[in-house]
C-alpha cells in the first residue's frame, strides 16, 4: 500500500502521426506509452498512472489535451519539474502546463466541449511535408454546398448513421454546439498549399470515428457522390443508412478542450 496519493492535471499536445493513438498498446508506439516511459524515467519510479479525458486515434493529433497524472507516495518536485519533463519528451509531445488537483476531480468528467478541426484541401496534390496535417482530395469539391450541409450537423440528432459499428445498447443522440467549414487559417506552414479548410466542430463528446464520418459524408456530397437531400436523411437514424467512408485520420486534431 502507498502511503499517500497526490493528483495533477497536465495540458498536454502531440502531433500523432506517427503514434497509434493514445491508449497504450501491445507491441505498438502509443502517446501514453510514451508519456508513461518519460515520467519512469524521470521520477525514477513507476508508482504512477495516466488517465486521459479522451482518447484519440492513430494519427489523429492534439493541439490541446488533458491528462490526469496518479502519484503515490511523495509528490513531483516543487520546481523545474516541467522543463525537466519536456527535455525528456519526444520531439512531438509537449506538456504545457501542470496543476495540482484534489482527489475529487475527475478528469473524465471535467470537460464542457471538445472542438475539433479536420483540416483538407483539394486540386493539386499537396507538398509530402503537409502529410501528418491534413488531407487532400483529388479534383472539385463543392465547398458551398459542404458548408450548407456542415450547419446540419448542429443540435441534438440522433448519429447513429455516424456510429461505428453501435449496437442495439449504444447511445446514439448527442447535441452539436458548432459546426462549420471555413477557410484555414489556424495552421499555416510553407509548404501548405496556397488554399486550405477547416471543418470545425464542436460538442460535449463523440463516438469513435464520428467527426472521420461526418468528414467523409461532406466529402461525398462535394464530390457528388450523395445530394443534400441525402445527407438529410444520414441525420435521420429510422432511415437505417449506414456510412460507410471514414476520412483519413491524419487531417483530424483536438483543438481544444473547455474544462
Amino acid at each position: 500500500m502507498f502511503d499517500k496519493r497526490y493528483y495533477y492535471l497536465l495540458k498536454i499536445q502531440y502531433l500523432g502521426f506517427r503514434y497509434h493513438g493514445w491508449q497504450k498498446q501491445p507491441d505498438v508506439l502509443t502517446v501514453e506509452r510514451m508519456m508513461e516511459r518519460t515520467f519512469a524515467y524521470v521520477l525514477d519510479r513507476k508508482n504512477f498512472k495516466l488517465l486521459a479525458s479522451g482518447r484519440t486515434d492513430a494519427k489523429v493529433s492534439a493541439n490541446v489535451a488533458y491528462v490526469e497524472l496518479f502519484l503515490n507516495d511523495s509528490p513531483l518536485p516543487a520546481e523545474g519539474f516541467l522543463t525537466l519533463l519536456n527535455d525528456n519528451l519526444p520531439q512531438d509531445i509537449r506538456c504545457l502546463e501542470i496543476t495540482q488537483v484534489d482527489k475529487k476531480f475527475n478528469v473524465m468528467d471535467a470537460p464542457i466541449a471538445k472542438e475539433y478541426v479536420y483540416l483538407f484541401s483539394y486540386g493539386e496534390k499537396n507538398h509530402p511535408f503537409a502529410a501528418p496535417y491534413m488531407i487532400n482530395i483529388a479534383g472539385e469539391l463543392d465547398l458551398e454546398l459542404m458548408k450548407e450541409a456542415a450547419r446540419l450537423f448542429e443540435g441534438e440528432h440522433d448519429f447513429r448513421s455516424y456510429t461505428y459499428k453501435p449496437n442495439p445498447q449504444t447511445k446514439t443522440i448527442g447535441h452539436v454546439l458548432s459546426s462549420t467549414i471555413e477557410i484555414n487559417d489556424m495552421y499555416t506552414a510553407s509548404f501548405f498549399p496556397e488554399e486550405s479548410y477547416a471543418f470545425r466542430v464542436s460538442g460535449k463528446g463523440f463516438k469513435r470515428h464520428q467527426i472521420r464520418l461526418m468528414m467523409g459524408a461532406l466529402f461525398d456530397l462535394g464530390q457528388g457522390n450523395i445530394d443534400l437531400e441525402f445527407f438529410k436523411k444520414t441525420l435521420d437514424a429510422s432511415n437505417e443508412i449506414k456510412l460507410t467512408r471514414i476520412a483519413q485520420a491524419s487531417g483530424l486534431l483536438l483543438q481544444d478542450v473547455q474544462i
